[in-house]
């Protein structure tokens, strides 16, 4: 038997069955019915989909769980959809009907791609702790999927709002003719829309290949500071000060900056010292070993000291020392600085820096040659 024969021979059963009732109610018990058949299909749905994944496939029955409300909607939307097309409604109602119930269709369209591209990353991103110390790797996934989810959001609101205008005759016949004829105001449009397509596209290109991460310590317009968050415009800089620099994301693809935790976490600090020329280095130096040594700040791996620079009252000694991160970084060298200085004092005050004046007596005036005069004898 066709389906349309076996369509109208349960509509004539229902309809004799609710002989009683005006035709608006026989429409609307159409549509509970057909709201129960799509909930009952669903359910039973759901109980096979669980028992065919079980433990197996986490990802799918972590988006079912999660979309199984948007799914209930869909197939309701879907059915009433179907039944709408059988129900004695007037055609006004049913036009306005159909209309409607497409529109919840796109947007529960949208909601559950949301919910995959959410689902996706939450659980992509379970592989990776960016706690720990060592945490390069995990930075990178979750800068690179943090910014991709928030560009493909964008496109999915995009395309869901562009597929609910084109169920609108009048709204799409108004963008055809304004985007085919007016050129003037395409072009508006474009110029408006050129700040937010570029920071779209730097989005992508700055998850692709990573010029900052979510964690990395950066100096931008001479402000050092953390990466705390990156939206799909913008991102928000943490300075030392607790201070928050909103910058746009454009600004790391054209612009020059600072990264201090590119590669790697580990950072050379750098202490300058001003010393005399009686200062003894080679002890100083031993002294700079016993502090790192001491220190739970230094990393193990770089403690040098330097004589960079000889001035006309002091001497220059340059200390570089490595630590596990910017943060280590800073305080170790506030260390060695301070117990250097405290080491000085302490064992070789006369080692600090001097100003030296030398008196000459007038009978010891330089002569004309550059030789000291001799004293008069009788």
């Amino acid at each position: 038997m066709p389906n349309d024969t076996i369509e109208a021979a349960l509509l004539s059963s229902l309809r004799d069955a609710l002989y009683w009732a005006p035709e608006w109610a026989f429409s609307v018990a159409l549509l509970v019915l057909a709201a129960l058949l799509a909930l009952i299909v669903h359910r039973i749905i759901v109980i096979a989909l669980r028992r065919a994944f079980g433990e197996r496939h986490p990802y799918l029955r972590s988006l079912f769980r999660r979309a199984n409300g948007p799914l209930a909607l869909a197939l309701i939307a879907f059915a009433l959809a179907i039944v709408l097309q059988s129900a004695p409604f007037d055609p006004v109602v049913s036009t306005a009907l159909a209309r409607i119930l497409l529109l919840a269709f796109i947007v529960l369209a949208g909601w559950i791609a949301h919910i995959a591209v959410e689902t996706t990353s939450t659980l992509y991103l379970r592989r990776f702790e960016t706690g720990s110390t060592d945490n390069l790797l995990a930075r990178k996934h979750v800068t690179q999927v943090r910014i991709l989810k928030r560009a493909i959001h964008t496109l999915i609101v995009v395309i869901t709002l562009s597929a609910a205008l084109m169920t609108f005759e009048p709204v799409r016949q108004y963008g055809v003719s304004l985007f085919a004829s007016a050129g003037v105001a395409g072009l508006v449009v474009g110029l408006a829309a050129r700040p937010v397509l570029s920071n779209l596209f730097a989005g992508v290109q700055l998850a692709m290949t990573q010029p900052v991460r979510l964690d990395d310590q950066v100096v931008v317009e001479n402000e050092s500071g953390r990466i705390e968050e990156i939206t799909s415009t913008y991102v928000v800089i943490r300075l030392w000060d607790l201070r928050r620099m909103i910058v746009p994301l454009s600004y790391f693809i054209e612009r020059p900056f600072q990264n201090w935790s590119r590669e790697s976490t580990n950072l050379i600090g750098a202490v300058l010292l001003h010393v005399d020329y009686t200062a003894p280095v080679e002890r100083i130096r031993s002294k700079l070993t016993e502090i790192v040594n001491a220190s739970k700040l230094w990393d193990g791996q770089v403690a040098k000291l330097q004589v960079t620079d000889a001035k006309e009252s002091s001497v220059e000694l340059r200390v570089l020392v490595s630590a596990r991160s910017s943060a280590d970084a800073f305080e170790l060298r506030c260390e060695v600085r301070e117990k250097l200085i405290e080491f000085l004092q302490r064992d070789y005050p006369n080692a600090l820096p001097r100003t030296r004046q030398e008196v000459v007596a007038p009978d010891q005036q330089p002569m004309a040659d550059g030789r000291p005069a001799r004293s008069a004898t009788r």
